[in-house]
């Protein structure tokens, strides 16, 4: 698909209807607590040309989610003026993504996750070069996952394990060696909808 087609479609996919979504969607018994919910944001940085998803593999040495599959963000910092501004310098940070290669579509409905956090998805395409560098102290590797892959419902499972004394269910959209779950899988599992 040409560059222009493809920004064309996640356009479309931006613009039609959907609502944000919770690591709590599959747990109907969980109340969702009443808390204030700490901003982030992530990057969904699709190579253009490559029609390629990049993703994180996080550091086993961090204290929250260690070797979990990730995006890469973070909470918005109190010099970010913008949710987009703080996906692009985590980016930047984390896997050495260059701004000036990033083309920002728009933004998908915030997710809130089970840690408090209130996450927006910022969906960009990459043009360009770009060779990733993982800073070691949070980011073990940085991969891609074909697009195709990631819009095929097919490909979504729902799993679960015990959580604080009850079954926890979520989803997970594996691809080769990684086991891609939790925030990560429902953030791609909302866009692959939009896509639909």
């Amino acid at each position: 698909m040409s560059v222009p087609d493809l920004r064309k479609r996640l356009e479309d996919a931006l613009a039609r209807p959907g609502g944000a979504s919770s690591d709590f969607d599959l747990n109907a018994d969980v109340k969702v607590p009443e808390r204030d919910l700490t901003p982030a944001a992530v990057l969904i940085g699709i190579r253009a040309e490559l029609e390629t998803v990049i993703l994180t593999k996080r550091s086993a040495r961090l204290k929250h989610h260690p070797g979990q599959i990730a995006f890469p963000g973070g909470k918005q910092d109190a010099t970010d003026p913008t949710l987009v501004d703080a996906a692009l310098r985590e980016a930047r940070e984390e896997i050495g993504l260059p701004s000036d290669i990033v083309d920002v579509v728009g933004t998908l409905p915030p997710h809130q996750t089970v840690t408090g956090y209130q996450v927006t998805p910022v969906l960009a395409l990459i043009r360009g070069h770009y060779d990733p560098v993982a800073e070691a102290g949070e980011v073990s590797e940085i991969f891609e996952v074909p697009l195709a892959h990631l819009l095929e419902p097919a490909h979504y499972l729902i799993e679960g394990r015990r959580w604080q004394g009850r079954r926890r269910h979520y989803y997970t959209v594996p691809f080769g060696p990684y086991y891609i779950w939790g925030a990560t899988a429902r953030i791609l599992r909302a866009f692959a909808e939009r896509m639909a």
